[in-house]
């Protein structure tokens, strides 16, 4: 299977990177990983609702450029529907019984996702109610992505 993370801006933590490069690490068994990364746009600090409307475009024109022709498209938001670890294992295991081999997920940055990519997706995922930088979603995306793979093997998962 080949899993793409296409998200908006980089990591900036230490301590994310490192956790993102592990669980990316542990993944080489299970899986094809990309990570794409591209710069977020630049807003001012208290931007209009017209200047976000404008940059979270821009950004989501850029993000769908990156997205395999091929893929399955999931969008990580708050205001999706949440899933169990399970779930996700068992999405996992049903794309890839209806001959779904690539699966992309994307990562808006600040001020979220364009409604253009949130209406190419086939899904849209919330990790919570609550609400995460966008970089520490994407160390819980890869660790619950490892995660699945783990439950669809039966393996036990230890960290």
């Amino acid at each position: 299977m080949k899993i793409t993370i296409v998200a908006a801006g980089k990591i900036k933590e230490k301590y994310l990177s490192a956790g993102i490069a592990e669980f990316t690490k542990r993944l080489t068994p299970y899986c094809r990983l990309n990570v794409i990364e591209i710069d977020e746009e630049k807003m001012p600090e208290t931007p209009s609702a017209a200047e976000k409307a404008k940059a979270l475009a821009r950004e989501g024109e850029r993000l769908l450029k990156q997205v395999p022709g091929d893929s399955y498209l999931i969008v990580l938001d708050v205001a999706g529907p949440a899933a169990s670890s399970e779930e996700l294992a068992a999405k996992f295991s049903q794309l890839a019984l209806n001959g779904q081999s690539n699966i992309t997920f994307a990562v808006g940055g600040a001020f979220g996702l364009s409604p253009d990519i949130k209406s190419a997706a086939r899904e849209t995922l919330s990790f919570s109610k609550m609400t995460f930088t966008h970089q520490m979603i994407r160390l819980l995306l890869v660790e619950q992505i490892y995660r699945a793979f783990k439950i669809n093997r039966g393996e036990p998962y230890h960290w």
